[in-house]
């Protein structure tokens, strides 16, 4: 799915209007309408206010999916779980540190994917 149906989704979902996001990223509402559409790339400081308007990163934003957190997890690498029952033990603000940490790296990652996703659209 491309950026600009997620944008979408994230505004329908928000019941926001184009004008309204529009005006959130400092742009045309033509301008938003085409990246909604995906004629015209969204740029990264765009991302970036969307990202903190809604209290989201920005992969969260390239990746939105309003479904995708599961009713349930099952954890079948034994060491995956004991790192996890050891980040619980952490003092709350450890916690915080470590789960920003932990989001940064995959929102490189995956922002790093989508860049080379979509170049090679072109």
């Amino acid at each position: 799915m491309k950026i600009g149906d997620n944008l979408k989704k994230l505004r329908e979902s928000n019941g926001l209007t184009q004008q309204q996001m529009a005006d959130l990223i400092h742009t045309h509402r033509s301008g938003y309408s085409k990246i909604e559409n995906n004629q015209q790339d969204v740029s990264i400081e765009a991302l970036i206010q969307l990202s903190k308007q809604f209290n989201m990163s920005v992969d969260e934003i390239i990746s939105f999916d309003n479904n995708k957190i599961p009713n349930e997890v099952s954890i079948a690498d034994k060491a995956t779980l004991e790192q996890l029952q050891l980040i619980n033990e952490l003092e709350p603000e450890e916690k915080t540190i470590l789960l920003k940490l932990i989001e940064t790296f995959v929102s490189k990652k995956r922002f790093k994917d989508y860049l080379q996703q979509n170049i090679a659209t072109l």
